[in-house]
């Protein structure tokens, strides 16, 4: 079946490929490959993020239009790729060749069919093989922790391989450094309750030559501290809450023997004790009004941001052109290309 995003339709919608490289010279050549064989009609960017091995050489050779972000980190890359392009629709995918290019016709076909503005394209067995037992259990608790901190919006936070509407892109913040800029993408989603759409897809090892960038460890830290610091910023009831039933319990169980021995004796028996209990129990009652009013200023700020958001160009979802919507509704009609996986 012919693609229809190269057809009729290719003419009305602008679409930018989007890929972060850092070391990535053994497969980004056949990514920007992949990439302008499934969709001709786009435009690839490769943002190279200092690589020391021609990551940038073989980009420029594959066709790509290569731009390159000094401060490293896969955060600062994305921030860089969001402020430079201009478009109608985005698709962004690593640079090693564990992404499907032909799959993003599916991610691009979703965005449009649902009029979502973020596709994620979940990865399949990831959580039971991720490649290392590390990676693998790392992905699985940290979709659960997503899902009882923010929404239950997602189950693969970290996927790479993304489509977004021109409106997620100009209203997204991006104040990660480095690879937990996934999870800041979906907790924006889930924040300002924009809709979005999960496709399951193949995810691909890694060939032989490169090697992944992640670090077990310290990356986990790292996303940690950004699912705190994203939590006190989306969600200061909860967590300042949470610190000020610390700060109470700990107070009730200093206070509790001096109570207890006060109503037996009728003297306070441990006086630097029960002066200590009322000290948590004071900052405890500052905390959690600290949370109550962090908590409006939080409501006001999302409210700001859903204004901006809704002022944002349509233009990504065709409306510049009356013909291309009922040309877009017309794909939900046509079938799916069929899963290569299970060939």
């Amino acid at each position: 079946m012919a693609n229809p995003l190269n057809g009729p339709l290719a003419g009305h919608i602008d679409i930018a490929i989007l890929l972060p490289c850092y070391n990535e010279a053994p497969t980004i050549g056949a990514v920007v490959r992949g990439f302008s064989q499934a969709l001709p009609t786009a435009r690839i960017y490769v943002y190279d993020n200092n690589s020391l091995d021609g990551t940038a050489l073989q980009a420029m050779l594959a066709g790509a239009e290569v731009i390159r972000e000094r401060r490293q980190g896969k955060g600062h890359v994305v921030r860089r790729m969001f402020a430079d392009i201009e478009a109608d629709v985005y698709v962004m995918a690593d640079g090693d060749g564990t992404y499907a290019p032909g799959d993003a016709e599916d991610l691009i076909r979703t965005l449009l069919i649902e009029r979502v503005d973020m596709v994620v394209g979940t990865r399949r067995g990831v959580l039971a093989d991720a490649g290392r037992l590390g990676h693998a259990a790392g992905n699985r608790l940290f979709n659960q922790l997503y899902r009882a901190m923010f929404a239950p919006d997602f189950t693969d936070i970290f996927s790479g391989y993304r489509a977004f509407s021109r409106r997620f892109v100009k209203s997204f913040p991006a104040i990660s450094r480095g690879f937990e800029i996934e999870a800041e993408m979906s907790v924006h989603a889930s924040r300002l309750k924009l809709p979005v759409c999960e496709v399951e897809l193949s995810y691909g090892r890694r060939p032989e030559g490169s090697h992944s960038k992640l670090r077990t460890f310290g990356d986990g830290i790292r996303i940690l501290r950004m699912f705190a610091m994203l939590m006190m910023e989306t969600r200061p009831f909860a967590f300042f809450g949470a610190i000020a039933g610390i700060f109470m319990a700990a107070s009730l169980v200093f206070m509790a023997p001096v109570l207890a021995a006060y109503l037996q004796t009728g003297l306070v028996e441990r006086l630097p004790t029960w002066v200590l209990s009322l000290v948590l129990m004071l900052v405890s009652l500052l905390i959690f009004t600290a949370g109550l009013i962090l908590d409006s200023v939080s409501h006001v700020r999302a409210e700001q941001l859903r204004i901006h958001y809704m002022n944002l160009s349509r233009a990504a979802m065709g409306e510049r052109s009356p013909t291309v919507l009922p040309r877009v509704e017309a794909l939900a009609a046509r079938p799916r290309k069929a899963d290569k996986s299970a060939a």
